[in-house]
């Protein structure tokens, strides 16, 4: 695995929503640096990435409500627990669980394993909420992968909360998780 600076030279093989993915980094003017690997499924299978970007890659999780009316896409830090009963009261939300993957693919045009905020980007809808656990606007950088799990790509922290979340037209709403 190697830290390479924007979108992969040859392209070959990669799936359209990975390429739409650098097509609209790129359009905004945004640095990236991505390093591909094996499909990480696991945040234990993401540390050794971590390691090579130089960032913590975020827990993407993709949550309802039990009428699977609301819909909330949460970055936090790898290293937390995820408990509903933290967030439910922040959000006025209660029963959360994790959505159907067919929602996510849906709404996000992502699968299981490959959550990112970047997916926000095919959700002109504005069916899910993006929420955001405050410990991860505190690093420099933000690891994402792009729309699929067999690339991660590290991004400013600036450069997230003042382009790329404006751009995406998904208002976050900062949460604090212990």
């Amino acid at each position: 695995m190697e830290l390479v600076s924007g979108r992969p030279q040859n392209t070959e093989g990669r799936l359209g929503k990975e390429i739409r993915t650098y097509d609209f980094l790129d359009s905004i003017g945004i640095h990236y640096e991505r390093v591909d690997h094996k499909p990480a499924m696991t945040i234990e299978a993401c540390e050794e990435v971590d390691k090579i970007l130089g960032a913590v890659i975020c827990k993407n999780l993709f949550l309802c409500n039990r009428q699977e009316t609301d819909f909330y896409l949460l970055l936090m830090p790898g290293d937390k627990k995820f408990k509903t009963k933290d967030l439910s009261a922040q959000i006025n939300s209660s029963r959360l669980s994790f959505a159907k993957p067919e929602y996510m693919e849906q709404f996000l045009d992502i699968t299981p394993g490959s959550a990112s905020i970047l997916g926000l980007m095919n959700d002109r809808d504005n069916r899910v909420q993006l929420l955001i656990d405050e410990d991860v606007l505190k690093g420099e950088y933000i690891g994402c992968h792009p729309c699929i799990n067999t690339s991660s790509l590290r991004i400013s922290t600036k450069d997230m909360t003042e382009k790329i979340i404006p751009e995406l037209k998904h208002n976050p709403k900062l949460v604090r998780l212990p």
